[in-house]
């Protein structure tokens, strides 16, 4: 059997095996520590708590500057920590014009400007081998005490929400990646509005409204999509999780191209979601009011098991995750 790592994110087998024993000294001013489904840290200051997250922009080279923001950035919504600033480290691939580099930082400081952030510093360079730009965003946050949130904070009889739709950060970069070759049969328009996804990803005002409310833990969404996801949120969490599949919604777009692609949009990066656990009736009003799809896509549960629900099936136990951009992208390539 090959020892190798599979590509993407690794699962959380692999994480509790080969990085979590080797985190150096646990110190008590730390007051969320890393493990499976977490996406922060929260640092105790004497004040106002101090929420730090990191995350590259390695699948697409499309619009990686807006991305590396706002990916960035949801991990501190997540939390229910205000954006602060943002450091960027940016490895370009040899012969990279200038102009790149320059629109890079052109959509990095609109995503930026956008949520209130300013671009604080960080690392830029030209390195060998690489056949594609990759950032690598580290974004500080902060959020008082009394609000701050995890991704384990679930609680049994706690209804599980997501915000928006499922796969819209996925559904853009397969628009874009594939327009010209396997999509070529579906209609501009289609493409067009679905690459247009890619503005909607930020899920900072849906995290700074649920910090306001009797809400006990939120993620977003990114590899492994809402399959992902929520396992890592029961993960984090001490209770049980029904999901269901048929109640999650899709944009057609999304539909229509994950139909061409034979790609499961339920394990399809899903930046631009954000999956809320709380008492069922705290939000639906208050969301909106605002505007924002709120939808009921499953349960927490006093036992520790996992059900994944579609239709008339159930299927009990630890659900099969993974990122299905980057199988096919592998398929595309090989």
């Amino acid at each position: 059997m090959s020892n190798e790592l599979p590509i993407g994110k690794l699962a959380g087998t692999d994480l509790a095996r080969l990085v979590y024993p080797y985190l150096g000294t646990c110190r008590a001013d730390i007051l969320l520590h890393a493990n499976v489904g977490e996406d922060a840290a929260a640092v105790d200051l004497g004040g106002e708590l101090c929420v730090l997250s990191v995350d590259p922009i390695t699948g697409t080279a499309q619009r990686i500057g807006w991305l590396a923001v706002h990916i960035a950035a949801n991990d501190l919504a997540a939390c229910g920590a205000e954006p602060v600033g943002l450091l960027l480290t940016i490895l370009l691939p040899p012969h990279c014009p200038a102009q790149d580099l320059e629109q890079i930082m052109r959509d990095a400081s609109r995503a930026a400007a956008s949520l209130g952030m300013e671009i604080l510093g960080g690392h830029t360079e030209v390195t060998p081998y690489l056949p594609q730009a990759v950032i690598v965003s580290s974004a500080v946050g902060k959020v008082s005490k009394g609000h701050l949130l995890s991704s384990g904070g679930s609680q049994p009889g706690d209804t599980l929400y997501i915000t928006k739709q499922a796969a819209l950060e996925g559904t853009a970069i397969l628009a874009a990646e594939f327009r010209r070759s396997r999509l070529n049969q579906i209609p501009a328009a289609t493409l067009d509005q679905a690459e247009s996804f890619l503005q909607e990803i930020s899920v900072v005002p849906e995290g700074l409204l649920a910090r306001t409310q009797a809400v006990h833990a939120m993620h977003d969404l990114t590899e492994g999509g809402l399959i992902g996801g929520a396992w890592e949120m029961m993960s984090a969490s001490s209770c049980g999780l029904r999901l269901d599949l048929s109640r999650v919604p899709l944009r057609t777009e999304t539909k229509t191209i994950c139909q061409a692609l034979a790609v499961d949009p339920y394990r399809l990066i899903s930046s631009g979601a954000m999956l809320i656990s709380t008492p069922a009736g705290q939000l639906e009003a208050l969301f909106a009011e605002k505007g924002i799809s709120l939808t009921p896509i499953g349960e927490f549960l006093p036992e520790r098991k996992f059900f994944l629900c579609l239709g008339d099936t159930q299927q009990e136990g630890e659900p099969e995750v993974h990122e299905e951009l980057w199988r096919i992208l592998k398929e595309s390539r090989d």
